[in-house]
């Protein structure tokens, strides 16, 4: 059986980026969906000019775009990765390869296993990688699995196993949100070193300081 594979990315003020990375990831895929977040750059015509699918957010945060993107895709299998060049568009080979050979339903690119430059080196990069580490255990714990990282947004899914999971969340806790969901509907997930690396331009569009309880009443919202 052939795969049609679509790749969503999510964007917003990545000009500098955005045409590096859909460049570098349109030979693994069959379609590339960029969806807007209101880009006050050139993010936008860029990204066209690249060859990818544009369409606009709603302006209610990540989750909510990725499940626009994910509602506007046609691919039996998604891709997800970031617009600020920090994933290598080269492991995603070896995120569908589990799926497209049946043994896995969600492949997850982990950190934990490849490493990241974004661990380390200021109060925000460990308060995210102590958070990650603390909810990735009470995650094993509760349905005894040995995820080692539940939150990167690089990943790859059938299609059929996010219908069955109905992801609601509306910003970045959506990544957490569709493991909890997976695990419990039984669903089989992979994990792939790949090595994230640092945003080579701007600054990350999240502030862990104002949306760390967002994170904390998802995991024991969706765990229960």
């Amino acid at each position: 059986m052939s795969h049609h594979i679509s790749l969503i990315i999510l964007v917003k003020n990545e000009e500098k980026t955005i045409e590096t990375v859909i460049c570098g990831a349109r030979p693994f895929v069959d379609e590339i969906v960029v969806v807007d977040g209101h880009s006050k750059d050139l993010s936008r015509k860029i990204a066209l000019q690249a060859g990818a699918r544009v369409i606009m957010d709603n302006g209610k945060g990540k989750g909510a775009g990725l499940r626009k993107g994910i509602g506007q895709s046609t691919g039996d299998v998604i891709v997800f990765m970031d617009a600020d060049g920090s994933h290598d568009f080269l492991d995603i080979p070896r995120l569908i390869d589990p799926i497209i050979k049946n043994k896995a339903d969600v492949v997850i690119a982990s950190r934990a296993l490849g490493g990241s430059d974004e661990s380390y080196g200021s109060i925000e990069k460990a308060i995210r990688t102590i958070g990650s580490l603390i909810i990735t255990s009470i995650i094993n714990m509760r349905f005894h699995s040995h995820i080692k990282d539940s939150q990167n947004g690089f990943r790859a899914v059938k299609r059929s196993s996010l219908r069955s999971i109905r992801l609601t969340e509306s910003i970045f806790t959506i990544e957490q949100e569709m493991v909890i969901k997976a695990l419990k509907k039984g669903l089989r997930i992979v994990e792939v070193a790949s090595h994230e690396y640092e945003r080579k331009y701007g600054n990350s569009h999240i502030n862990l300081f104002v949306v760390s309880w967002r994170y904390l009443w998802c995991l024991f919202r969706n765990i229960i």
